[in-house]
């Protein structure tokens, strides 16, 4: 819930303007816990008429600079271009740097550019080694970010869930697969965390506590049998037979299984013990609930 959110956080320095390229599920999540702040937050979607489109931002299309006009704040949740370019320093880099107000930048990546430890796990000190071609752009659009010298903070997400995006909704399709796959991990974050970082980051930021990176995961990384079955549980659905992996693989989407070909837990203590923010749902107990309780009201 927003208010959950928005009561532990400051608000941000008065004036603030920010702006989000990529109104997807995760950037109006952080616009609208900027609003209610009382910020001024502008969020972009590829087409005018989609819900939450303050402007359009295309990267086939020319988008208008005045956009960033008295812009303090800047967020990128864009994905990369398939050459490995940043979509939006590909249009705006020059306007970026020239402007004079930006406070802060933020870059949307992901915890793939660790490539697998074989279940091991990583933190922002563990050198990146991106295996899948996704991951090898994202960590070439963070470099990108980073070489501009603008005041930039990559932050780094795993598996991104929350209300309409969690277990529960292929559970009650019915297209729930269990697929067995001993000492396999996923770390993950609620939706809500990942705005709830964005601006206690940009409000530390302001202080002087600016690590360039930072890792935005929960405290428990599990397996997704564990994840599934809590979810049947509270929702009182049946589970089904398990599959090893051997087996669901074969029909898995080169997509679904590139996520099972690597195996990693990703620390979180930069942002929760160093920088202090308090997760709203530290593990996936907590922030299934809420998401059920979310479909509970729909």
């Amino acid at each position: 819930m927003i208010k959950d959110i928005v009561k532990q956080l400051d608000p941000l320095p008065p004036k603030s303007k920010l702006i989000i390229f990529g109104g997807g599920f995760s950037g109006q999540r952080i616009a609208s816990v900027g609003r209610h702040l009382g910020s001024q937050v502008l969020c972009s979607r590829r087409e005018k008429n989609s819900a939450g489109a303050d402007f359009v931002f295309d990267s086939d299309k020319e988008v208008s600079i005045d956009i960033l006009n008295g812009a303090t704040h800047v967020l990128s949740c864009i994905p990369p271009l398939l050459s490995g370019e940043d979509p939006v320093l590909n249009q705006l880099k020059t306007q970026l740097l020239n402007s004079k107000n930006l406070k802060w930048v933020g870059y949307l990546s992901t915890t793939g550019v660790y490539g697998d430890t074989k279940g091991e796990w990583v933190n922002e000190n563990t050198s990146p080694n991106p295996q899948q071609e996704r991951s090898v752009r994202r960590f070439a659009c963070e470099k990108q970010w980073l070489e501009t010298n603008l005041p930039v903070q990559i932050l780094r997400l795993p598996g991104i869930y929350g209300p309409g995006r969690s277990a529960f909704e292929s559970l009650l399709k019915g297209t729930t697969k269990m697929v067995d796959k001993p000492g396999q991990v996923f770390s993950r974050i609620h939706v809500d965390d990942i705005a709830g970082a964005v601006l206690f980051l940009i409000n530390l930021y302001s202080q002087g506590k600016n690590p360039s990176v930072v890792n935005v995961a929960d405290n428990l990384p599990t397996n997704n049998l564990e994840v599934i079955a809590f979810a049947a549980k509270i929702a009182k659905k049946s589970l089904p037979s398990k599959v090893p992996f051997e087996i669901a693989k074969e029909t898995m989407s080169p997509m679904a299984l590139s996520f099972w070909q690597e195996n990693r837990k990703i620390d979180n203590k930069l942002l929760c013990k160093t920088l202090g923010y308090s997760l709203i749902y530290p593990n996936f107990k907590s922030g299934l609930k809420n998401c059920f309780s979310q479909l509970k009201m729909n």
